[in-house]
């Protein structure tokens, strides 16, 4: 029989004491010591009810007590293969020392403990926060985990939106969404891993977030959007890059105050659903509108009254604004933006033509494109205008690194992203956009047609002016791109 200890402990705990000696057990005893200190720093977070920030719910909610389990399991295993193992190799004690301090077994465990909580005290109270704010933040998103993410993340930095954590629109505040958004992330850590991802990523990401619980948390559409100017610069292929504008001024609207773009589309009580025929919605044989004035439904020539056959969606901001933080431009208008902002000369001939041409040209790699563009643009004014390349090489030099830098922020070899892989569907020119509907092919059963008038969402000031009258009135400074 075993001898009654003199503590307190019960006598019944002996054997466990003696058998929880073994690393499996011990193991768990340090997994379960780990998840309830670090349970315990985030208690005043999930007890106030809401949890903000995304990942503090994962750890809290996911993770630790997982992990807390993980460690129940461990012990008893332990000890369950330890009794095994002394009964079989007849170790096992007939009887058993008191549980007090004088006990080798008992004291070796309390001090193990001891010292595992006290760790885990210091290192959770150092690295709790660190980690949780860590996970939240932009290099998390882009570099450490999501390498394969390198175009949306290199679009990201020169955004609107680059000083917005991915996680304020990509996951949002909440449970459900987080727990959505880290399933749907375990799918792709394998497809990381084992390099079964798609190249490129498709879009647009049919599990995204809806745009009321997230885009609207800045941009509410209760907000009137003034009229705003945009100046539109080009330049012409030409020796001279001759320089244009064109000047519009856009009806944002919205709100109750103006109907405009905003208004129109999103207003109160309007209601669009659309319906397309390809996965990147870029193909939208039907339409409803639901209004004011009532219920409409346009569709094109093929198309099914009720839309049969397509994959139907309530519209919001980002059918329109799909590319908010993740744009890429097509080479010419990325040459007219760069020389318009003077990072390529537009003094040097023929420099708008030639830097669409070297940029069109196709490149195995970045590293590739990386020696190849800037030789090829030194070569054709060093062959072609050798008094140019002599006297402004200095020029010709910092150009050819602003045509490389549009190309490493458009183009992705290792992901196949190359011009045009991403359609924007802001605007028209350089996309369908908004004439995926505004089309003039839509029309209702009573011959009404989505309007195609241009005046219903811009006012066209100045078409492709080398000097348009209406910014000397305004008093708008020329662009600083031509010199």
């Amino acid at each position: 029989m075993s001898e009654a200890p003199t503590g307190r402990v019960p006598a019944q705990l002996s054997p466990l004491i003696h058998l929880s000696n073994n690393w499996i057990s011990l193991i768990g005893v340090v997994v379960v010591t780990t998840a309830t200190v670090f349970w315990l720093f985030l208690l005043p977070t999930t007890m106030r009810g809401e949890i903000h920030n995304p990942y503090n719910g994962i750890l809290a909610f996911l993770l630790l007590p997982g992990l807390f389990v993980l460690g129940l399991l461990l012990i008893p295993l332990g000890i369950y293969r330890q009794n095994k193992g002394e009964r079989r190799r007849g170790l096992y004690p007939a009887t058993f020392p008191p549980l007090n301090l004088k006990n080798v077994e008992f004291r070796r465990l309390l001090t193990f403990v001891g010292v595992t909580t006290f760790a885990n005290i210091v290192i959770a109270s150092q690295l709790a926060y660190g980690a949780v704010s860590y996970m939240e933040t932009v290099s998390f998103c882009g570099q450490t985990c999501h390498t394969v993410m390198q175009p949306e993340f290199t679009a990201y930095q020169s955004s609107p939106h680059s000083r917005v954590e991915c996680v304020q629109c990509h996951i949002g505040p909440g449970e459900s969404w987080f727990v959505r958004s880290k399933l749907s992330g375990i799918r792709q850590v394998f497809a990381v891993a084992f390099h079964t991802y798609e190249t490129p990523i498709p879009t647009p990401v049919h599990s995204l977030r809806p745009a009321r619980e997230t885009c609207e948390a800045c941009h509410w559409p209760q907000k009137y959007g003034e009229d705003r100017l945009q100046v539109i610069n080009k330049f012409g292929d030409d020796e001279n890059n001759s320089p244009v504008k064109t000047v519009l001024l856009m009806k944002i609207g919205g709100g109750n105050k103006g109907i405009g773009i905003h208004g129109t589309h999103l207003g109160p009580g309007v209601h669009i659903r659309y319906g397309h025929s390809d996965a990147q919605r870029q193909v939208i044989p039907w339409i409803e509108y639901d209004g004011p004035d009532g219920k409409t439904v346009y569709r094109a020539e093929g198309a099914a009254a009720d839309g049969k056959g397509l994959t139907i969606r309530e519209m919001d901001c980002i059918d329109c604004h799909n590319r908010p933080s993740h744009s890429y431009k097509l080479p010419e208008r990325a040459v007219d933006e760069a020389m318009s902002a003077g990072d390529l000369s537009a003094s040097l001939p023929f420099a708008r033509k030639k830097s669409v041409e070297i940029l069109k040209k196709e490149y195995a790699s970045r590293e590739a494109a990386a020696a190849r563009i800037p030789a090829a643009w030194e070569a054709y004014y060093r062959d072609t205008y050798p008094a140019v390349y002599r006297d402004r090489q200095a020029e010709v030099v910092k150009s050819a690194q602003g045509l490389l830098a549009i190309y490493n922020r458009n183009v992705f070899p290792a992901m196949k992203v190359t011009w045009g892989s991403y359609p924007n569907n802001i605007g028209h020119t350089d996309f369908p956009g908004c004439f995926r509907c505004h089309d003039d092919s839509h029309g209702s059963a009573d011959g009404r047609k989505v309007t195609q008038d241009c005046g219903a969402c811009h006012n066209l000031l100045a078409l492709e002016e080398a000097a348009p009258k209406i910014l000397t009135d305004l008093g708008v400074v020329e662009s600083k791109g031509r010199k």
